[in-house]
């Protein structure tokens, strides 16, 4: 699968409706981007139930700032539309590969429980489930 353009009006439906989303943050005047990129794309070759979108940052200013992007590249994995990794920088090959092994061998009831926990300070007794 190829890699998929996202813009502020297809990046809250992205991340939430497919099971794992990794974003790549990029400009096309950033140079450690643009050296991310196929390493980028040929990972999105090997895992065909992975979305691997990217979000151009001049393009989309306002979703950049609404993410609090400060670096590009930016890495992103999503899960079930949780925010699982968020990490400045190119990533080489096998962090790449490593990230999104972690990513599929989550236990998301767990997270999702750790989740609650933290939110459960501030919604005693609420149960989501």
């Amino acid at each position: 699968m190829a890699t998929v353009a996202l813009t502020k009006e297809t990046f809250e439906e992205t991340v939430t409706k497919n099971d794992i989303v990794l974003v790549d943050w990029w400009a096309d005047w950033c140079g450690p981007c643009k050296q991310f990129a196929p390493t980028y794309d040929s990972s999105s070759e090997k895992h065909e139930d992975v979305v691997f979108a990217k979000i151009d940052t001049e393009d989309q200013q306002e979703l950049a700032a609404a993410a609090g992007i400060q670096s590009i590249p930016t890495l992103m994995a999503f899960r079930d539309g949780i925010l699982l990794f968020n990490q400045p920088g190119a990533l080489p090959r096998e962090a790449l590969e490593d990230v999104i092994e972690q990513v599929k061998e989550l236990d998301m009831d767990q997270v999702r429980e750790q989740i609650a926990k933290e939110e459960g300070a501030d919604h005693a007794g609420h149960d989501h489930g």
